[in-house]
């Protein structure tokens, strides 16, 4: 019964942040606050109840996670240990499919740049707040706080042409929740941490990146769970499925229409397009 895909909400007390599970026997896997996808080393399931361990990964501590849960109905319950030795709880709902039939209808098209930043806030207000519109683009000039839509999407496509200086990274997290990286790698081989890549989870079939300081065009189509990159004209990732949210997400509330965030903690950037179109 406790097979499958979760969405995870764990309570530090003063702030809560989501996270996310999948048993699958050896192939289970976790995401945390911030990272990538990675294997539990330890699972053990008795009944209704299921503990699972593994090494840390950003996290400021050297010995493993540890979760303990059990099913309460249609919800997974359950405690853990924070980084500093604080009880934590958690709450988790099974992941929804997400499953789509027949083409999208698309709506009107929605330029996100524009004449200010009325229509973003910073999603850290206590850092540095590093975005401004220049030249009616929009420019993170160095490392500080990430930058959150107002407006909340469901299912889109997405236009994005951006560059970068030499060694920065960034990303665009996908109604919140799935980050399609932002790096500096030309030349480099894809993998699941690489120039358009869904961050942790899918990798580009080619490298399509072109050098820093150069623009490259996205174009991002989001249907459900299922995500079609096309990087610099060439088809990267073609409608597969993503499995979970990205460490870093704003929440893992999975099912409900989410916003769009960039990445502002990592380095600078430029954005001289971002337009949303919606599936209606």
């Amino acid at each position: 019964m406790l097979s499958g895909r979760w969405d995870l909400t764990i309570d530090a007390g003063t702030e809560t942040y989501p996270s996310w599970v999948e048993f699958n026997g050896a192939s289970s896997r976790f995401v945390g606050r911030v990272g990538s996808a990675r294997p539990i080393e330890t699972v053990k399931m008795d009944g209704d109840g299921v503990y699972w361990s593994l090494p840390p990964q950003y996290e400021s501590r050297k010995t493993n996670l540890e979760f303990a849960g059990r099913l309460e109905g249609d919800v997974l319950v359950g405690t853990c240990e924070g980084d500093k030795g604080e009880h934590l709880t958690f709450r988790g709902t099974r992941a929804p499919s997400l499953d789509r039939t027949g083409e999208p209808v698309w709506g009107e098209a929605i330029d996100l740049i524009q004449s200010d930043l009325d229509n973003w806030t910073m999603r850290n207000p206590e850092w540095e707040n590093n975005w401004q519109i220049v030249d009616d683009m929009l420019y993170n000039r160095g490392v500080g706080s990430d930058i959150v839509l107002k407006q909340p999407f469901m299912d889109f496509r997405l236009i994005a042409e951006y560059k970068y200086p030499a060694g920065s990274n960034s990303g665009i997290y996908l109604r919140g929740r799935y980050e399609f990286q932002i790096v500096d790698d030309f030349g480099h081989a894809p993998g699941v941490g690489t120039s358009g890549a869904i961050y942790g989870f899918l990798t580009p079939q080619r490298s399509a990146v072109k050098p820093a300081d150069e623009w490259n065009v996205a174009e991002i189509t989001l249907l459900g769970r299922h995500v079609t990159v096309v990087l610099n004209g060439d088809k990267v990732i073609d409608s597969q499925e993503i499995p979970g949210i990205t460490g870093g997400a704003l929440d893992s509330n999975e099912g409900e229409a989410g916003t769009i965030f960039l990445q502002g903690d990592h380095g600078p950037v430029v954005f001289r397009r971002l337009t949303l179109t919606p599936a209606t």
